[in-house]
């Protein structure tokens, strides 16, 4: 099972830091709308349940995990105008997890890593923007934006009509599914590509024609999908903290 911080005492946090090579999973989020039937914070649940898939395995090759508690709030314009768009700014996210960082690490942490599946532009660029000022291998970002990791997703993550469509409602389903509301299996589908709108230069979910704040095919997700995406999500964190922590060795 997951290691989480927030339930740690003082003094088992201070022998789990005596255990030397730590590594502290920050998952972070968002609070906006997911379609008529997933909650506001489906990409916190997601960042969660991609956290504790990669500790356990993280654990086995001798990295000592431990998962922070959620940042739940990211920025969230594309999403005005819906109720539930509870976002900060760009500046204030991204001041807020390099304070958290530099606390992690001045607390003796070896690495953190900050998972996110928000996937708004701004957001992604305030989440990296955190940890550009730490010393190489402190600090990480996991995020499928990066191509390495988005291509090895579902078709409809790489199409961009994946708001609160198949892949996420699956994620869900996988997660959590007593979040998911029963209606998403008469949802119509929708081929409306988020990254080709952005691309385009429209600026919020209504402009790019997602009037119910979902697009893709959530009345196709399933909970096996889910999990399976859940494989790929893990790897992807496994892979940026090895990446970090464990640099190759010098070839011959």
């Amino acid at each position: 099972m997951a290691r989480h911080l927030s339930q740690l005492t003082s003094p088992e946090m201070k022998d789990w830091l005596a255990l030397g090579r730590t590594c502290v999973l920050l998952p972070v989020g968002s609070v906006e709308p997911h379609g008529p039937h997933l909650p506001l914070a489906t990409d916190s649940i997601i960042s969660e349940a991609a956290s504790a898939r990669a500790a356990d395995v993280l654990e086995k090759s001798g990295i000592h995990v431990a998962i922070a508690a959620t940042v739940p709030f990211g920025v969230t314009d594309y999403a005005a105008g819906f109720a539930g768009a509870i976002g900060v700014s760009a500046p204030v996210l991204t001041a807020f997890l390099a304070d958290v960082v530099r606390r992690l690490l001045a607390d003796g942490v070896t690495h953190v890593c900050i998972v996110n599946n928000h996937l708004e532009p701004a957001h992604d660029a305030a989440v990296r923007a955190a940890i550009t000022s730490f010393e190489k291998g402190r600090a990480s970002v996991a995020c499928p934006l990066e191509r390495r990791f988005g291509r090895t997703l579902s078709a409809e993550f790489k199409s961009g009509a994946c708001h609160a469509g198949r892949y996420e409602t699956s994620l869900v389903l996988a997660a959590e599914p007593s979040q998911v509301r029963a209606e998403y299996k008469k949802l119509a589908s929708l081929d409306l590509s988020l990254s080709a709108g952005i691309a385009a230069g429209k600026a919020t979910f209504a402009e790019i024609g997602m009037a119910n704040a979902y697009t893709g095919a959530p009345a196709e997700a399933t909970e096996t999908e889910g999990a399976e995406l859940y494989d790929k999500l893990a790897d992807m964190v496994v892979v940026t903290v090895k990446d970090a922590m464990l640099p190759a060795s010098p070839t011959t």
